[in-house]
């Protein structure tokens, strides 16, 4: 699990700064997290410090085609 803050929600992306100062989006998000926690329309959520665990998503049919799903996320 890393650490990052939550920056926005923009046009179903994801944003977050992580520790190392890079920023990484996520395009999808387990449903079990956007039940605990609703980053598109809770503004008190922006600039909060979360543990973020996420996976790589690989297109078994395309293999440029990668993308980022958060699968857990634990506010600090």
């Amino acid at each position: 699990m890393e650490t990052a803050v939550f920056k926005s929600y923009e046009n179903g992306y994801y944003t977050f700064l992580f520790d190392n100062g890079e920023d990484m989006v996520f395009e999808e998000v387990h449903p079990r997290v956007l039940k605990q926690y609703d980053l598109k329309n809770d503004k008190t959520l922006i600039n909060k410090k979360f543990g973020v665990l996420f996976v790589e998503v690989f297109d078994d049919t395309d293999d440029d085609f990668l993308i980022y799903r958060i699968e857990s996320l634990k506010p600090l």
